[in-house]
C-alpha cells in the first residue's frame, strides 16, 4: 500500500479514544496529498454491489442500446457518453446522475425555482435496469454520510469544532460512473506507451469531498504528491477513497490540499470507478472559514456554488466542448461522441 495514500479505520478514527498516531496520520495525508481510503466505513457490502453490478449490466449493453441511453437534450452531465482521443480511440465511458431527476422532483424536495432549473434536463434511467434508480439513491445517501464523517474527521485533526464544516441538511451531490476500456492500443501511432497514456487527465475536484469506490485489475488511479510526482491509489474492494476538494482546501486557507490526481491506461480488463461528488448547498458562498481565515487577507477568492453550478456546462463546453458536441447543444439533441479504433 502507497505510504501517501493511507488506509484509514473511519470508525477507529472517529471514536473518542481514537490514537494519536491515527489522527496523525490523517492530518498528514489531509495536508499533503488530499486522498485517504477508508475501511470500516459503515458503507453496507450489499449496497455498494447491487450499485456495481447493476452498472455493470447497463454498461456491458450493445453500443446502439447504449446509444439511446444518452441525454435526449445532449447535456453532458446526464446519462451515457463516451468520448475518444484524438485518434478515434474509446478513453472513456461515463453515466451522470443528477441528486434530482427533474424539476419538479427539486422543487418537492425544498429547491427555490431559480435553483431547481439545474435540473431542466432530467436523468436518463435504463428501462434495461427497473431497480437501477433505487440502487443509486442507497449508494448516494450511504456516500454522502461518509462525506459527512469525513469532514468531522478532519475537524477533528484539524482541532477545530466538528461542525466547523458547513455542508448544510441539502447538500448539493451529483454521481458520476467511470467505465475505463482495456487498452489494447501499445505502440500506436501517436509514440505513447500504455504507461504514459493517460484516459483522464490530471485535476482536482471541485467539490468539498469525492468519495469513490473503485474496481478492476490494475491501479490507473493515481494521485500528485506535493513533489509533483505519482503515486497509485491502490484498489481494495473494501475500501472507499475521499478526495480533498477545491471549496475544503478555500474553506481551510489552503491548509487542506486538493486531491488532484488523473487515470492512466494499463488494464487487461475494463476499470469502473464510481464516484459521489458533495457540495456545500447551492445557496452557499464558500471562503475561508474564521478559523483558518489570514488576518493579513486572503488569497482564496469567495466561490457562489449555485454560480458555478449553473454555469458548469457551459465551462465544461467551452474548454473541452467539440464543435458537433456544441451543436448537439443547441440544438438540444442527443449527442454521442464517434469511436473508430
Amino acid at each position: 500500500m502507497s505510504d501517501d495514500i493511507p488506509v484509514i479505520d473511519l470508525a477507529a478514527a472517529l471514536a473518542d479514544d481514537a490514537p494519536e498516531d491515527l489522527l496523525v496520520t490523517v492530518r498528514r495525508a489531509a495536508e499533503t496529498i488530499g486522498i485517504i481510503q477508508v475501511v470500516n466505513h459503515g458503507v453496507p457490502a450489499e449496497v455498494i454491489a447491487g450499485f456495481n453490478d447493476s452498472f455493470g449490466r447497463v454498461l456491458d449493453l450493445p453500443h446502439e442500446e447504449k446509444e439511446h441511453l444518452a441525454s435526449p437534450t445532449g447535456h453532458p452531465y446526464r446519462g451515457w457518453r463516451q468520448w475518444p482521443d484524438d485518434f478515434g480511440r474509446l478513453e472513456l465511458e461515463r453515466f451522470s446522475i443528477a441528486q434530482y431527476d427533474d424539476t419538479d422532483a427539486a422543487k418537492a424536495a425544498g429547491l427555490s425555482p431559480e435553483h431547481a432549473t439545474l435540473y431542466t434536463h432530467a436523468n436518463v434511467w435504463p428501462a434495461q435496469e427497473p431497480g437501477l434508480r433505487d440502487a443509486t439513491h442507497r449508494y448516494h445517501d450511504a456516500f454522502v454520510d461518509v462525506a459527512r464523517r469525513v469532514l468531522g474527521l478532519y475537524a477533528r485533526v484539524l482541532d477545530v469544532p466538528a461542525e466547523t464544516f458547513p455542508l448544510g441538511d441539502d447538500a448539493y451531490t451529483t454521481v458520476v460512473v467511470n467505465n475505463y476500456p482495456k487498452w489494447p492500443h501499445e505502440g500506436a501511432s501517436d509514440g505513447t506507451s500504455d504507461e504514459e497514456k493517460l484516459l483522464l487527465l490530471e485535476h482536482a475536484d471541485s467539490s468539498a469531498l469525492t468519495v469513490l469506490h473503485q474496481e478492476g485489475d490494475y491501479a490507473g488511479l493515481q494521485g500528485q504528491r506535493p513533489d509533483g510526482t505519482w503515486t497509485p491509489v491502490l484498489i481494495r474492494p473494501d475500501a472507499l477513497q475521499v478526495f480533498t476538494g477545491t471549496l475544503l482546501t478555500n474553506w481551510t486557507e489552503g491548509r487542506l490540499r486538493p486531491g488532484r490526481h488523473r487515470v492512466v491506461a494499463g488494464g487487461s480488463v475494463t476499470r469502473r470507478s464510481s464516484a459521489v461528488f458533495v457540495h456545500p448547498s447551492l445557496d452557499t458562498v464558500v471562503e475561508p472559514l474564521p478559523a483558518f481565515a489570514d488576518p493579513d487577507g486572503s488569497d482564496f477568492e469567495p466561490v457562489s456554488v449555485w454560480e458555478r453550478a449553473s454555469g458548469s456546462v457551459e465551462e465544461y463546453l467551452k474548454v473541452f466542448g467539440r464543435p458537433e458536441q456544441l451543436a448537439a447543444w443547441r440544438e438540444n439533441r442527443p449527442y454521442v461522441a464517434e469511436v473508430t479504433a
